[in-house]
Parts: structure tokens; C-alpha cells; sequence
């Protein structure tokens, strides 16, 4: 039995994102403990009922501070010396530099998840262009041992190996994820006026901005359309405000966050997100399998999930006026929902269905060779 840490930046995450890994893992005879900050009361509850174990350790994960990240450091060795895992599996920036740093005292065998850029690696102010700089320097020496670097888009890998943070050897690309299509089923269209989501954390790289903007443009010449978006505040520099959310009011519907999304797609016709920059978004792929068309932007990650004119519409990053020409064609086109969303959900069981992505990534691994 292989025994394999699973490092997280926040708890959710686990089951969110990674909760169909784990059960695959444990289905492979593998021991797995998962390291994050502490949950939810309803988070642990739900993990304890899935028999997953949580070890708690804040990463502090939107917050640079020298002193804390050296604690942090410390703590994760002390950590792996008492459990002597097998395998080390990160994900999200700080899990991944101080975990693979933490590894190579030990020399585990580290396997690192790269989810996305992030923000660091976006701006020009002198702060931001200084913080990348570290984070580049850092993942170069903390991925040095890994054994392999695991990409959700094309994009994300050629930047690591141009950048020389890692050997093209060391590098593997998967689609995402991955999406259970039987929990995330194809859905019939609601009946109401249509209805346009987006699900995201309220962050400015998400394009929410964009989004609110070309909801007040249509909105005045299609005042029956719906703007819905669903999502948790974000405490990191790039978040929004939840006082500006509001002023959203008057065209965009701000649900709240939510831990199952599936009844705000069963209720849009159309799913959007303007984002600057993903791995490859879980949310749109779960739309996507639940039979919605897309509109998202044509950024690394993104990109990845729409094929322009057969299951929706790529417009440039940060564009306004093209995201409101994308939404007042499918207003104009309603016929055109139902087809183009069956193209989403044969899309992501050809590329991004969970069991294929997961067989890869426990190949990757080196549990099922």
C-alpha cells in the first residue's frame, strides 16, 4: 500500500476538485492523508463521512510574508518526517514551492499540479513584477527533484519550460479536472427568459468587471434577459469588494456562493466567464456537461474549452463591446442554445470526462503503470 500526501490550498478544494482523485487513489490500495488549512464544519463532516483523512496547516495562501512562509516551511518537514509518505502530491502556488521544497529534505518522491498562473504572474506594477520574479526563482528550486509537473493547458507548460523552471522531460499536460457527466447531466433548457451565469469567485482576473459591464449594456435594450452570478468573496489583493457586487444590483443577479452549483445551471441557457487566465476551468466544464453553450474569453485555459461557432464563442480578453455581441447574438438566436450545448456535452466526454482524466493522472503518478 502507497501512502500519499495530498497538499491543498484550501480545504473545499479536496472535494471540489480533487474528491474524484482521492476515491480513485483509495481505490488503487493507496493510503491517502490530505494536508489543508481546517475546514468548514461542513466541509470536515463530509470528509470525515468519506473516510478521507485532514490534517490542518494554513498556507495563508493570498498573503506573502517572509517569517509566516519559513514557519510554514518548517512545519511541512516536521510533517513529512512523521509521515513518511511515499508520494507528495501539491497543487495552487505555496503548496507546491514550500511542499516541494519541504520534500527535497527528505527526498520523496513530489509530483507537483499546476492549476494556473495566478495573479503574480499578471500586472505590471513594480510589486507584482518583483513577486513573480521570487515565485519564478521558487518554483525553480522546489521543483527541482519533482518528479513530474502535471499542466491543465498548453499555455502553462511552455511558460515553465521556456522560463527553464523545469526540463520538457519533466512535463506532462492533462484536460483539467475532469467532470463526472453522470453527476453533472445534461439538463433541459428552463422555459424563462434566458438566463445568463457565470460561477466564479469574485476576483478581478475572472473578468467579473467585463461581465457586470456588458450585463448594464444589454440590459438596456433587453431588459427581460437575466445576468446571474454565483460565487464566494476572495480575501487576495485581486478580489472585488462584495459592496461593489451590489452596485451590480440592477442587472446582475449575485446569488451568493453556493456548494452545489448544478441548480443555477439547471436554470441558465447560457454559461459565461470572461477570465484573464485558468488552468482549465472546472465551473464552464460542468456547464458544459449539463448541455450549456459558452462564452468565455480566449485565454490560456479558456480557450481550451470552446470551439468558436459549434458549442459557443471565444472574445478577447477585457472586451467589453465583443462579450456584449456574443450575448445579444444568442438573445437573437435562441434556437441555436439547444444544439450548441449538445456540442458542449460531447466535448467534455471526449476530452474532459473525470475517469479519463483521473487514469492519466494515476499513470502520471505511478500507480497504475
Amino acid at each position: 500500500m502507497k501512502k500519499i500526501l495530498i497538499l491543498a490550498p484550501i480545504a473545499s478544494s479536496l472535494l471540489n476538485f480533487r474528491g474524484d482523485l482521492i476515491q480513485d487513489l483509495k481505490n488503487n490500495n493507496c493510503e491517502v492523508i490530505t494536508i489543508s488549512p481546517k475546514p468548514s464544519k461542513e466541509y470536515f463532516k463530509i470528509l470525515r463521512q468519506k473516510k478521507i483523512v485532514n490534517l490542518f496547516i494554513n498556507f495563508k495562501r493570498n498573503k506573502v510574508n517572509p517569517f509566516n512562509d519559513i514557519i510554514l516551511l518548517f512545519k511541512l518537514i516536521r510533517l513529512f518526517k512523521k509521515q513518511s509518505p511515499d508520494i507528495i502530491f501539491s497543487y495552487a502556488i505555496k503548496p507546491v514551492i514550500w511542499g516541494g521544497i519541504a520534500a527535497r529534505f527528505y527526498k520523496k518522491n513530489f509530483y507537483a499540479l499546476i492549476t494556473g498562473l495566478g495573479y503574480v504572474f499578471h500586472g505590471s506594477t513594480p510589486k507584482r513584477k518583483f513577486i513573480k520574479l521570487l515565485v519564478i526563482y521558487l518554483y525553480k528550486f522546489a521543483l527541482i527533484n519533482s518528479k513530474a509537473v502535471i499542466f491543465q493547458n498548453i499555455d502553462n507548460l511552455n511558460f515553465f519550460v521556456e522560463k527553464r523552471i523545469i526540463p520538457k522531460s519533466k512535463a506532462y499536460l492533462v484536460n483539467g479536472s475532469g467532470v463526472d457527466i453522470k453527476k453533472f447531466k445534461v439538463a433541459p433548457l428552463p422555459k424563462s427568459s434566458i438566463n445568463f451565469l457565470c460561477i466564479s469567485r469574485l476576483l478581478t482576473e475572472k473578468g467579473l468587471r467585463e461581465y457586470a459591464a456588458a450585463a448594464k449594456v444589454v440590459k438596456t435594450k433587453f431588459p427581460n434577459v437575466i445576468f446571474s452570478l454565483v460565487g464566494p468573496e476572495d480575501t487576495s489583493e485581486d478580489g472585488i469588494d462584495l459592496k461593489e457586487v451590489n452596485t451590480w444590483s440592477n442587472h446582475i443577479e449575485y446569488k451568493g456562493a453556493s456548494e452545489d452549483v448544478r441548480p443555477f445551471i439547471l436554470n441558465s441557457h447560457v454559461y459565461i466567464l470572461p477570465s484573464y487566465h485558468e488552468g482549465l476551468p472546472r465551473s464552464t466544464l460542468e456547464a458544459m456537461s449539463m448541455g450549456r453553450p459558452i462564452i468565455t474569453s480566449d485565454a490560456p485555459g479558456c480557450k481550451e474549452t470552446v470551439k468558436n461557432g459549434i458549442n459557443g464563442y471565444k472574445v478577447s480578453i477585457g472586451s467589453v463591446d465583443e462579450l456584449v455581441e456574443k450575448i445579444i447574438w444568442f438573445i437573437k438566436h435562441p434556437e441555436k442554445i439547444k444544439p450548441m450545448g449538445i456540442e458542449s456535452r460531447r466535448l467534455v466526454e471526449e476530452k474532459f470526462e473525470v475517469n479519463k482524466i483521473n487514469s492519466k493522472m494515476l499513470k502520471i503518478l505511478g500507480i497504475n503503470d
